[in-house]
């Protein structure tokens, strides 16, 4: 094997390439901020918000009073301060008035919250998926739009610095013209078991963690942590992890999204409470070019190379863009050595948050689109959910990328919302 030839960056210059898009120029100011949605992930955004020291903590909400009350001793302890705490968003929204809202709540919530948030004046970091539906996101781009509000999407690998390089080695030519992306996440795992039923565990308000979804009987394996594997509350492996992956496709074409899309998923393996497939495979045919998406649930194993991130071939060698591995060239050219950069990425969670919240920062204090604009998200997002939408049918789809319509198919066009639960209602 030819010997790599690593690209001679520290993590400190690696770093410093982030600093003219993602910190601040000037003096900031302290914003008022609440976060919706206190578990894991959303008590990560909220560390870096607090770190910032642009953001102070005002209110917290959830419907899951054992995730609320230690996240707001949590926000005491950082901040000295002890938040007010809701268990109704549309409550703090009204009372508190927030600057900034975080919408960290599981996929099936994400629309309606941030809809509401941007309509009282917020501008909002939301998590990604940006919904549960394809017209979510048309909702809340609209409405984004209309109000003039700043919302960033939580896709952070648009600021990590090799994925940054990346991109820049792909969009110069390096790889040569690329006819084929395969985008995969293979984590390992078993066949589970089932779980029965279970009563709501007190301080729990399951009623409104269902929302505007179906009122189904509690299980454990839908919450905590479980739900995005349960169709009714999300979109399974690829609209969770492959939502990163779509973008990083996304970010690299010119082009706004797929014109044919044909998934072929099942459940092959899994044994458990879940419904969405743990083997999908999806083509993703482009005017240029075309991509792929597998994932598995299952039969994690050292026999491949990667088991995440996506390879770009191309006329001069194959890319493998990936997360903790970072990103390597492999030459067609047998001649030529191997290039690679490591990653740079924060201990904990292996993220780039920090960066991520830096620019959503600094966009709201210049009043300018934000690296990881709704616009963005949405179309990542519209990507994996039209990967799903097409196994639901169980056919492929024509896609119109610039009008965002199915092409004389009325079945995948009903297949764009979903109907709410009463009394919620879907947006326009």
């Amino acid at each position: 094997m030819k010997r790599r030839q690593f690209l001679d960056q520290t993590s400190k210059g690696m770093a410093a390439l982030a600093i003219p898009s993602f910190f601040y120029k000037h003096q900031p100011s302290v914003y008022s901020t609440a976060l919706i949605g206190t578990g894991w992930w959303g008590m990560n955004i909220l560390d870096e918000a607090i770190q910032s020291g642009q953001n102070k903590i005002v209110a917290l909400c959830d419907v899951d009073r054992r995730f609320l009350m230690p996240a707001a001793e949590k926000v005491k302890t950082l901040t000295g301060q002890l938040p007010r705490i809701y268990t109704d968003y549309r409550e703090l929204i009204q009372k508190e008035k927030p600057q900034i809202a975080i919408v960290a709540t599981p996929d099936h919530w994400h629309a309606l919250i941030a809809i509401e948030a941007i309509q009282a004046g917020c501008h909002v970091y939301i998590e990604k998926p940006i919904g549960h539906t394809i017209n979510e996101g048309k909702a809340i781009v609209k409405v984004a739009r209309a109000n003039n509000r700043v919302v960033q999407v939580g896709t952070h690998r648009r600021v990590s610095p090799h994925n940054i390089s990346g991109m820049e080695f792909l969009k110069s030519g390096k790889a040569g013209k690329i006819g084929m992306v395969r985008a995969f996440v293979h984590y390992g795992g078993d066949q589970g078991t089932k779980i029965p039923d279970a009563d709501v565990p007190e301080g729990l308000d399951w009623n409104m963690w269902c929302g505007p979804g179906p009122l189904v009987n509690y299980n454990p394996s839908i919450h905590p942590k479980g739900f995005r594997q349960h169709l009714d509350f999300a979109n399974g492996q690829l609209g969770d992890w492959g939502i990163h992956w779509m973008d990083q496709i996304l970010w690299w074409t010119e082009e706004k999204g797929p014109r044919k899309i044909f998934s072929t998923a099942a459940r092959h393996i899994k044994n458990d409470n879940s419904d969405a497939p743990d083997t999908q495979v999806v083509n993703f045919a482009f005017e240029s070019f075309t991509a792929t998406w597998e994932h598995r649930l299952y039969a994690g194993n050292e026999a491949e190379k990667s088991n995440i991130g996506c390879y770009f071939y191309g006329t001069e060698g194959t890319f493998h863009m990936g997360w903790l591995d970072g990103w390597t060239f492999y030459p067609s050219n047998t001649n030529k050595s191997i290039l690679h950069q490591d990653p740079v990425l924060h201990t904990k969670d292996k993220n780039n948050i920090k960066e991520l919240w830096n620019n959503f920062m600094v966009s709201v204090m210049e009043n300018r689109l934000p690296i990881c604009d709704i616009q963005t998200g949405h179309r990542s997002t519209t990507m994996s959910l039209l990967g799903m939408l097409s196994y639901k049918l169980g056919r492929s789809v024509d896609w119109d990328p610039e009008k965002e319509n199915f092409i004389n198919d009325p079945a995948a066009t009903a297949l764009l919302k979903r109907e709410y639960r009463k009394p919620w209602t879907y947006p326009i």
